[in-house]
């Protein structure tokens, strides 16, 4: 049963948040709104957790974070951070970021990619791609994850098919959280999950893909990762809540990349709403811990394959409890 401070955080959305998400205008307007109060930079209190340099790709900041306590895992993560392709990264994300990279003693390289509508997909892939370039020129490509939320989950899913075209070595796994996989918003079953989503609605998301898509057609998987080959994508450990109008699309998107041949581990947390391992409530406690669970865990044995690297395939759904 989802916990009491899950159904309050709920409550807020509703009457917040999903304003923004009913129609393209209140989306429009949040936009306007949170361009006058964004700012990228962790908090005074993360920043005195972490060992943070910064640096630019493209002109837009990069940063390099890393556990005060030093680093002791060989992994390498790349997060890219949700907001629904215009919205900036937030306090809850590097509350996150923080978290993994003390838990995990690795590194994390964040990149505050440019965001729609001033800049479109071209640009946020044409930053992001220098990136994972750089981090391939540094470490091997088994030893980098790519950690992505809603948005950033269907970039890091991009990402990865974009890297398999271009021939280089994809990360050794990832993990995607509330990802947007499906952005054509087509699928019946996502108009029934509308309803009991306390955040998001179809319109205001269609109107920010719109921002976002440069012109290409929804249906393109690189608007929509699931209509592309998931079978070069690397072991996958997925997060997705039953109140997330997402969440359809994302089981969809678990059987179709299992059904390809990549190895996909699909956490399902019942009553849960969009991101909820970002906010502070029981359940993202559970959902933290499989995290750093899951990247923890001995890799099974990879086989370089077509400049891949590839473990076990198999596909498990595995349904959170009180």
């Amino acid at each position: 049963m989802p916990s009491l401070q899950s159904h309050i955080v709920a409550l807020v959305l509703k009457h917040t948040r999903k304003k923004a998400f009913a129609t393209a205008a209140g989306m429009n307007a949040w936009i306007d709104a949170a361009r006058l109060t964004e700012d990228h930079r962790p908090s005074r209190a993360v920043a005195g957790r972490l060992s943070i340099t910064q640096h630019t790709v493209d002109g837009f900041p990069v940063y390099e974070v890393s556990p005060r306590s030093g680093v002791r895992s060989p992994q390498r993560i790349l997060y890219l951070h949700g907001g629904a392709f215009v919205f900036q990264i937030t306090r809850y994300h590097w509350s996150l970021i923080a978290e993994l990279a003390e838990r995990l003693e690795a590194p994390v390289t964040v990149p505050i990619y440019p965001i729609a509508p001033q800049h479109d997909f071209h640009a946020m892939f044409g930053m992001v791609t220098k990136v994972y370039d750089a981090m391939l020129q540094r470490w091997p490509a088994r030893d980098i994850v790519f950690v992505g939320d809603s948005a950033g989950g269907n970039m890091a899913v991009v990402l990865a098919m974009m890297s398999a075209e271009r021939g280089l070595d994809l990360p050794g796994r990832q993990v995607l959280i509330s990802p947007g996989l499906d952005m054509s918003l087509q699928n019946p079953e996502v108009y029934q999950a509308e309803k009991i989503d306390p955040w998001h609605g179809i319109a205001g998301g269609l109107e920010a893909v719109r921002h976002y898509s440069a012109g290409i057609d929804r249906t393109d998987w690189r608007i929509s990762p699931i209509f592309g080959n998931l079978g070069v994508l690397p072991p996958t450990l997925i997060l997705s809540g039953t109140r997330d109008l997402l969440h359809p699309d994302t089981v969809r998107f678990a059987e179709k990349a299992s059904a390809a041949g990549a190895s996909v581990d699909l956490m399902i947390e019942p009553g849960m709403f969009h991101v909820w391992p970002l906010i502070g409530i029981p359940e993202a406690r559970r959902a933290r811990d499989r995290i750093v669970a899951f990247l923890k865990s001995a890799p099974v044995r990879h086989a370089a394959s077509h400049g891949r690297h590839r473990e076990k395939t198999g596909f498990a759904a595995v349904i959170g409890t009180a």
